[in-house]
């Protein structure tokens, strides 16, 4: 075969070669079938992968108008009142289509576009204020569907609900959804300047997201003399007020004027529009920077599930190569090394135990404290709102008012803050487990290839390469419910002064009720992802315990079996085995000296 110097076939890429390796180990038979199951994963991943791009930006800076014109066509509605707090997904499709997702389990509604100004009408039923106000229907998400080249690249464009269009939870929201997101636009426009809202809001972007990048849009407000003093203004106010590094790319555009220039042909105005600017020099290198990265990692995993069975193949074939007697001889010490991992094993897993009840401890503590804070908190609400009010039903609706308004606002912010240090506690918990779990892998591993004098390769790929995860919009609805405070029998006799205190001590104890239902419905969810990832975690080391121990002493033992039957089949079967050595050697290379930066980009400018 002519191959290229690093054992890849001439222009393979990681979809070939991982294609071909499958086929290569389906002729091995069921001694392969676990590394045909996990590369087929992997090819799998993949082929799935999404790049998400989530576009951020104050009620009527032009995000919809933007994602249009990297649509080239109008599809999203564009309203003169705020959208809802829908998130709007837009995802690769051979035809114009929506779906509408419920919350409570309904069933989706679906609608197939005949043209982008159906579907965009379709849409502006769910999606807007006017139509949907405080969104009544129960909408959790929508997604769009557009034959777009560049959504076939796997880019998903997330539209979000505008900054101060509707409620301060929805901020909240969004601000724990955009760790899910490979990157995020934020626009803002020459008309008007940016706001303190909007500069709030970037303070508590930057911790969220890695990539960040700034769409400058409405330029064709500007003459071209003021357009760099109002870029320079910018950048000032970025640097100055929201902390954002002066090397933050901001790309100056007009997307009205960019979508007119898609739906008519114009390549001038498209040029002066600046979107090829944003998509060439932007999203293309975001989505290429995220292949090579995705692309490296797969290639070592499938190089180490190779270098796995290339190792069991070896140990096959020195097995038939070695007399009877010396071969139970080493098989008994390999023996002893598997039950000396097997010991670390249930050691591993009582100190696994300890750790796990230490994290349930940790979790009760951050609950514990997020009782009390929202206590106080929810206290100062009801005892400020109803300062004013002498009793009564005034009392009783100011402080669901007040309530109603601030507690989605306050959990949805505790709960990004909450999930997000506890995320990190169980990764540090369970770092020094994985790394224990890979040495007592690697001891099995590396005793079998000295006992029988092979080669042996420790893996490349760090740990269980983690699969990634959907982008979801949490759509929890927090409690916030104050039921009417009913009269006691003699509350209408009693002193204005007096009857007010009983009042109160009636609300603060529904807003005690209120921040218990909340609190624990949070700390009940996190126990489950808690259990979850330690549970994970077992599975995961047992099986994988498991296929070593199998791919080394079951490969050995069967050989045993084989020679004490005076198999005449020996020889041919060393042959096969050589033949297969050679062959996947050949591979073990091509994924080893895989190279993803063979794609060719510019970084944003």
């Amino acid at each position: 075969m002519d191959n290229t110097p690093n054992g890849e076939y001439p222009g393979e890429n990681l979809n070939d070669l991982l294609a071909r390796t499958i086929l290569l180990l389906d002729e091995l038979g069921p001694d392969a079938a676990s590394c045909v199951e996990n590369l087929k994963a992997l090819e799998k991943r993949l082929e799935a992968d999404h790049f998400n791009l989530a576009v951020l930006g104050q009620f009527k800076r032009g995000k919809s108008t933007l994602l249009n014109s990297l649509l080239g066509e109008p599809i999203l509605p564009s309203s003169v009142v705020p959208l809802t707090a829908i998130p709007t997904f837009v995802q690769w499709g051979p035809k114009l289509k929506a779906r509408i997702l419920f919350e409570d389990g309904l069933p989706e509604e679906e609608f197939a576009a005949d043209d982008p100004g159906s579907l965009a009408s379709f849409l502006e039923g769910f999606v807007t204020e006017e139509s949907n106000p405080e969104n009544r229907l129960g909408i959790r998400q929508a997604e769009v569907y557009h034959p777009s080249p560049l959504l076939r690249r796997g880019l998903i464009l997330i539209d979000t609900p505008g900054i101060g269009s509707t409620f301060q939870h929805n901020t909240e929201t969004t601000l724990n959804f955009l760790p899910q997101c490979d990157a995020a636009l934020f626009l803002i426009s020459a008309d008007p300047p940016v706001t303190e809202v909007e500069i709030a809001f970037l303070r508590e972007v930057r911790a969220k997201i890695d990539h960040l990048f700034f769409i400058f849009n409405k330029m064709d407000y500007l003459k071209a003399d003021d357009r760099s003093k109002a870029l320079q203004f910018f950048r000032k106010v970025l640097k100055d007020q929201a902390r954002i590094p002066e090397t933050v790319p901001v790309y100056p555009m007009s997307a009205l004027h960019a979508l007119e220039a898609r739906m008519s042909g114009d390549r001038d105005l498209l040029r002066d529009s600046g979107l090829e600017e944003v998509q060439d020099h932007l999203i293309d290198f975001l989505m290429n920077e995220k292949a090579q990265v995705l692309q490296d990692a797969l290639a070592r995993k499938a190089g180490d599930n190779v270098t796995e069975t290339l190792m069991q193949v070896n140990l096959t074939a020195r097995s038939l190569q070695i007399p009877l007697e010396s071969l139970e001889e080493r098989l008994e010490l390999l023996a002893g090394k598997i039950r000396e991992a097997e010991r670390q094993r249930r050691s591993s897993g009582d100190l696994l135990t300890g750790d796990r009840k230490r994290t349930l401890e940790f979790l009760e503590e951050q609950a514990g404290e997020l009782r009390r804070k929202a206590q106080a908190f929810f206290e100062g609400i009801v005892r400020e709102s109803t300062a004013k009010e002498s009793g009564g039903e005034h009392m009783d609706r100011a402080a669901k008012d007040a309530v109603t308004t601030t507690l989605p606002g306050f959990f949805e912010r505790e709960l990004g803050d909450m999930s997000l240090e506890f995320d990190r506690h169980v990764t540090r918990v369970l770092r020094p487990h994985q790394e224990r779990a890979d040495q007592l892998i690697e001891a099995v591993r590396r005793g079998a290839a000295e006992l029988f004098d092979i080669p042996y390769h420790a893996p490349e790929s760090a740990g269980v390469l983690e699969s990634s995860r959907e982008p979801y919009w949490v759509t929890h609805k927090w409690g916030s419910t104050m039921n009417p405070i009913p009269a006691g029998l003699f509350d209408w006799v009693l002193p204005r002064g007096i009857r007010r205190s009983v009042i109160l001590k009636r609300l603060l104890k529904q807003v005690e009720d209120l921040v218990i239902h909340n609190v624990e419905n949070l700390r009940w969810a996190t126990l489950q992802n808690l259990d979850a990832a330690f549970r994970g975690f077992i599975s995961d080391l047992d099986r994988r315990l498991e296929e070593t121990i199998s791919a080394t002493h079951g490969a050995i033992r069967a050989v045993v079996a084989k020679k004490k039957e005076h198999s005449e089949t020996i020889a041919e079967e060393l042959n096969r085995l050589e033949t297969w050595i050679t062959e996947l050697q050949e591979v073990e290379n091509g994924f080893r000296n895989f190279n993803a930066t063979r794609f060719s980009s510019k970084p944003p400018g």
